[in-house]
């Protein structure tokens, strides 16, 4: 499915390593048909040390021989680095963005390129754990989009999405999900040491029991709510501990946190649009000054 298809990776970051190292791990492709483009040096040191793959620091030089192009710099620099990619990508190649917020649309237009893939990863993607949700535009081939479904599970799970628009909502459900669940760790680690517990042991607890839970969840067919009603007897301590959670609304809180993700979400893209037409708006020369006569 790959093998034909040499990869850059323009920024080799944390996410791009974890997507170099998961496609490497699967033996999905060879070293050699991998290059890392980083302005840092000492980066792509370490990316070459590691993976044995390209480096260049160099990205118009490393996106004119690839078939897939992945966009993982900050996005504050995005609009500065599509421009700059414009005119160097082949005509047939897939720009796969794995860059927060980034929208199609200015994506398409800084780079005068049209086969794009935006997609949504989150943190636990570093370990080939992570969810990453994403859509393409209509000139990526079946092809293309059967070969990212390949680039992005090497992340861990993949999800299409036809709408673009529910990027933004991966972005404030699983995107942003794993700061929920690891505050929420928090809270029971400190809850824990509350009652006596050392902090290592209540840490080996919690974590445990958030993987035992998340597993137990995937594999078991019933609804959420009947297994907490598993766990859950008339008159115990869990009853008791879910009682003050609904108390202090806890899932009206979780839920405005979800909404509010979103809604940021959403100003970012609009943000991200703006970036991109001032890179592309002409410079203005400024104007001579008159001489006065004397």
């Amino acid at each position: 499915m790959l093998s034909d298809a040499p990869i850059a990776f323009i920024g080799a970051g944390a996410m791009g390593e974890a997507m170099i190292g998961g496609l490497l791990q699967r033996n999905l492709l060879e070293p050699e048909a991998i290059t890392a483009s980083d302005l840092d040096q000492e980066c792509l040191d370490g990316v070459q040390a590691q993976f044995g793959v390209r480096t260049t620091t160099g990205n118009r030089a490393a996106a004119r021989q690839a078939r897939i192009v992945v966009l993982s710099v900050k996005p504050q620099v995005l609009a500065a680095v599509c421009a700059d990619l414009n005119g160097s990508l082949r005509r047939n190649s897939l720009v796969i963005s794995i860059v927060a917020g980034a929208r199609i649309a200015s994506m398409s237009s800084s780079l005068g390129h049209s086969a794009i893939v935006r997609t949504m990863p989150n943190t636990p993607a570093q370990i080939g754990e992570g969810m990453t949700v994403w859509t393409a535009t209509e000139a990526v081939s079946d092809r293309q989009r059967a070969q990212a479904g390949v680039v992005l599970g090497a992340l861990g799970k993949q999800l299409y999405v036809n709408d673009e628009s529910f990027l933004d909502k991966a972005t404030a459900v699983s995107g942003s999900g794993p700061a929920y669940v690891f505050m929420l760790m928090e809270a029971l680690i400190d809850a824990a040491v509350h009652l006596g517990w050392s902090r290592s042991d209540a840490k080996e607890m919690v974590i445990q029991t958030v993987r035992g839970s998340a597993m137990f969840a995937e594999r078991s067919p019933v609804h959420l709510a009947e297994m907490r009603d598993m766990v859950t007897s008339p008159g115990g301590t869990t009853a008791d501990a879910i009682y003050q959670l609904d108390k202090g609304a806890f899932r009206t809180v979780l839920s405005k946190a979800v909404m509010a993700a979103h809604e940021r979400s959403v100003a970012l893209g609009e943000l991200d649009e703006a970036r991109s037409q001032a890179a592309k708006a002409p410079k203005r020369k400024p104007r001579a000054r008159a001489t006065k006569r004397r």
